[in-house]
């Protein structure tokens, strides 16, 4: 496949080149970049000189996909012209991960500039949603602190209540490289701080996916209730790295060997996602395309708590939209993407 990358110059953007630049199928033709337009890949990212590309300001090669990792708004006005010339598109800001443009417009401030696309837009969860990102044109690529819980607690939903609360922190590369007082050495380093406790956008993402996860783990219930999710993420320094800690009241009693094994069964198949013996660590995942989950219940209260954690900029973004961009053109969905994680 010929590939362009809009926007190369953010943390996204660039580790797409990164894994692409691995891929045995995929050729890297283009990137954009309004900052660094006129300069070379390697000027601008030293370590991307094996793909030594021209950055440009506006995509004019003919390619089959595009990822587009531009901010919100911006995203979706790109994707326009590309779709309507039959380029598919994976698009990894939230222009596209929310299905109600009125619910869109009330967390990001503006009105969707393309609300016909939203329903055709596939969640790119290969885990949940396989069969449609492989007939999709237009896939909306997760959030990564969403990526952390649903996968977290997807395979729960049919057994647990509508209460669930997610505690999440995430490393400082998850922010982007847009600078901020919040991110400055000296207020992050040996510092850990909750942030969006009124609400952050992630949250109506996560509970659209875990409630249409509940409809699909009871297919026959009438009625049921929109889970009622209290969302926390943490930044602490690291630079890369997600762990969410996800915690629901069990519906029956569920024995602790009997979650592992439903949890085990749901992901049996899956190369990427994997149940462990112990709790996870993000060092653990840190440059690798796998989420860790680990289940389990807490014992006085009879609530399930489950453990993920994965690398917000590879399973969480870019390691993510590649796996997706297998499953479009009919590749091996690890293709690209098979290396182990970096340890310590």
């Amino acid at each position: 496949m010929r590939v362009g990358i809009v926007n190369v110059t953010g943390y996204a953007g660039i580790e797409v080149a990164r894994l692409l630049a691995g891929h045995p199928e995929a050729e890297l033709v283009q990137v954009t970049g309004r900052s660094a337009a006129g300069q070379r890949l390697s000027q601008v990212f030293p370590h991307m000189a094996p793909a030594d590309l021209p950055v440009v300001a506006e995509l004019t090669e003919k390619v089959d996909i595009a990822f587009l990792a531009l901010p919100h708004r911006a995203s979706a006005e790109a994707a326009l012209p590309l779709l309507e010339a039959g380029v598919k598109v994976i698009d990894l800001s939230a222009d596209f991960r929310l299905k109600d443009a009125a619910t869109y417009q009330q967390w990001y401030e503006h009105e969707h500039p393309a609300p016909g696309l939203l329903d055709e837009a596939v969640y790119g969860i290969p885990e949940l949603y396989r069969q449609q990102i492989k007939e999709a044109r237009l896939v909306a690529n997760p959030g990564c602190y969403p990526t952390s819980a649903i996968l977290g607690l997807a395979p729960a939903m049919g057994w647990i209540s509508e209460d669930i609360i997610v505690d999440s922190k995430s490393g400082v590369s998850g922010a982007g490289r847009s600078l901020g007082l919040t991110y400055h050495f000296s207020e992050e380093h040996d510092n850990v701080l909750a942030y969006g406790l009124a609400g952050h956008r992630h949250m109506p993402e996560i509970a659209q996916e875990l409630d249409a996860a509940r409809r699909r783990a009871l297919p026959g219930a009438t009625n049921l209730s929109p889970v009622r999710l209290t969302f926390v993420p943490h930044l602490i320094p690291m630079t890369r790295g997600i762990l969410s800690t996800a915690y629901a009241p069990l519906v029956g009693s569920l024995s602790q060997a009997e979650v592992r094994a439903r949890y085990q069964e749901f992901y049996a198949n899956e190369r990427f996602v994997r149940v462990t013996e112990t709790p996870p660590q993000t060092k653990q995942t840190w440059g690798s395309n796998s989420c860790l989950v680990y289940p389990t219940v807490a014992p006085r209260t009879d609530r399930l708590v489950v453990v993920s954690c994965l690398d917000n900029l590879v399973k969480g973004a870019a390691g993510q939209a590649v796996q997706c961009l297998n499953l479009m053109f009919g590749l091996p969905e690890h293709l690209g993407l098979t290396p182990i994680g970096i340890y310590p």
